[in-house]
């Protein structure tokens, strides 16, 4: 059943009768200018290895995630503790010499190079939301979608 007044307030909304409120506004840009402009988004895939396509979480505090895009394969792992986040993971194929791997967060970027078997980590990162990004020399960058890590 729908509530009377949610339903009038949509309708007010739709008619453009109530402004948007500022801090809509505001949350919009700032995930406005999270984008990576012509980045390739991998997405989130259920497999044997992380059981489920949102990741599973562990006595330990830690979540297994895999994500999946045209060409490569991000295995990441990301642990909680005292507070604070580790990412650690792998790209597949080996994404060639030169490549450079950003751990995102909306207020911090770790970058590291990625080792010869496509691995990388950072550590250190403060919780909520979290992404990674491959920068491939010659290709398009290639970004997973946006995890929520709570302590």
């Amino acid at each position: 059943m729908i509530n009377d007044e949610y339903f009038l307030a949509a309708l007010r909304l739709a008619a453009g009768n109530d402004p948007i409120p500022s801090h809509v506004s505001a949350a919009a840009r700032d995930v406005y200018g999270l984008r990576i402009p012509q980045a390739r988004t991998a997405g989130p895939v259920e497999c044997a290895a992380t059981r489920t396509s949102s990741g599973t979480r562990d006595d330990d505090g830690s979540h297994l995630m895999r994500f999946v895009t045209a060409g490569l394969t991000f295995d990441v792992e990301m642990t909680v503790g005292d507070g604070l986040i580790d990412v650690a993971g792998q790209v597949v194929p080996y994404p060639g010499e030169g490549t450079l791997v950003d751990v995102k967060t909306p207020h911090l970027t770790l970058t590291t190079r990625i080792t010869h078997n496509g691995q990388f980590a950072a550590t250190g990162l403060p919780p909520g939301w979290v992404s990674v990004v491959c920068h491939r020399p010659g290709h398009m960058p290639v970004q997973t979608m946006w995890v929520r890590i709570r302590p």
